[in-house]
């Protein structure tokens, strides 16, 4: 069955005259956009899925869309989790520094304990 398959897509791939593609669609003009300084995808954000289709008539906004409710949370979820990684950072630098001071501390503790003056070096600082 496998092979009676496989002779007929090669069959029909050489009498094909377009070539056959199997790249996604959706990625078509990703280049371009990303080069110029655009969303990947034309839907990801911009005024076509920001701002309201539409608004009343005396000039008062429209409800905003479940689809809009639901990229603000998710964007209210994203900048609260840079501030969260943002503060740990700062913190695990923090304790770094403090560490790194602690062992510079240490350091010096050791040397003035093991170099000692002695003999005439000893006298002449008095």
């Amino acid at each position: 069955m496998a092979a009676s398959l496989r002779t007929f897509c090669t069959a029909v791939s050489r009498q094909s005259i377009r070539p056959f593609s199997s790249s996604c669609v959706t990625l078509a003009g990703k280049k371009w956009r990303l080069e110029n300084g655009l969303a990947r995808s034309g839907s990801e954000y911009g005024p076509l899925t920001d701002l309201p289709d539409w608004s009343y008539a005396d000039g008062r906004p429209a409800p905003p869309l479940k689809g809009q409710i639901r990229r603000q949370k998710q964007r209210e979820e994203f900048a609260r989790r840079a501030v969260y990684l943002s503060a740990e950072v700062d913190e695990g630098m923090k304790q770094w520094q403090e560490k790194k001071e602690e062992e510079k501390e240490k350091e010096q503790h050791v040397k003035s304990l093991l170099l000692k003056p002695k003999g005439n070096l000893l006298k002449n600082k008095k």
